[in-house]
């Protein structure tokens, strides 16, 4: 009837056909031959050899000695699916401490030798900090970037800093590349570290160390300059919900 919202999906017979000869060749993770693909897919053998060459040609299957098994196409796609679990695993657990605490809460890591913002959950009545300067180049100038150089060995620390050099962001930044040094120096592998008004001005920021496999993490919150006294007692809070959750988050963010 013309006007229905009831009408039957437009199914593509060579798709389905595709697919379960896809889920036939799952079941023989040793290889099957064709014969017997088609038979368990219920599809006649002449179609099946087009199919199953098809996917061949597409890496979806390998033929070896006349069996066909699943090829490594297959297998980017369930990692691709466990990328993305990942991530939701991640942003949920930042929302947990969003909500629990009260602030916005930043992940960070330090992967092919760049600073990498990887995931941030805040809300319209506790918003994060605006990123008006990139943050992969004013690693010196935010706690994210700072925790981040401070595990770092001291090799890879001054290779940072060649490629992106120390400049005064506000005028509370640290001001040159020696004293940003000592100051990474002194701080220790599972401290706090805090910056004031450095990155971003009416706003004071701090991080922790997480580990993330052999990838340097960590895991930042932020507050308005006027609610100041605030940010350490969040912080620990933050720390002690890290703490029991840290095989969570490592597994999450080693992405």
């Amino acid at each position: 009837m013309a006007g229905s919202t009831n009408a039957a999906p437009t199914l593509i017979g060579s798709v389905q056909r595709a697919l379960r000869l896809l889920e036939a060749a799952g079941a023989h993770p040793d290889g099957a031959p064709a014969k017997q693909l088609a038979r368990a897919a219920g599809i006649p053998l002449p179609t099946a050899y087009h199919l199953l060459r098809t996917l061949t040609h597409e890496d979806y299957l390998r033929r070896e000695k006349g069996l066909f098994a699943l090829g490594a196409a297959v297998g980017r796609l369930a990692i691709g699916g466990t990328v993305q679990n990942r991530r939701t695993t991640l942003e949920d657990l930042l929302a947990h401490w969003r909500d629990t605490i009260g602030v916005p809460v930043y992940c960070a890591v330090y992967r092919e030798d760049e600073i990498e913002l990887v995931a941030v959950a805040d809300t319209p009545h506790a918003p994060a900090v605006t990123e008006w300067a990139d943050f992969r180049e004013t690693g010196h100038a935010h706690a994210l970037g700072q925790c981040l150089l401070s595990q770092l060995d001291e090799r890879a620390r001054r290779d940072h800093l060649d490629r992106h050099p120390v400049q005064p962001v506000t005028p509370h930044s640290v001001r040159d590349r020696r004293t940003l040094l000592e100051r990474l120096s002194c701080v220790g592998r599972p401290e706090v570290v805090v910056e004031r008004q450095e990155y971003a001005i009416g706003t004071v920021c701090a991080a922790i160390p997480v580990t993330a496999g052999s990838a340097a993490a960590t895991v930042a919150i932020s507050l308005p300059l006027h609610q100041e006294e605030r940010l350490l007692p969040a912080v620990e809070q933050l720390r002690h919900g890290v703490g029991g959750l840290l095989g969570s988050l490592a597994f999450s963010i080693s992405i």
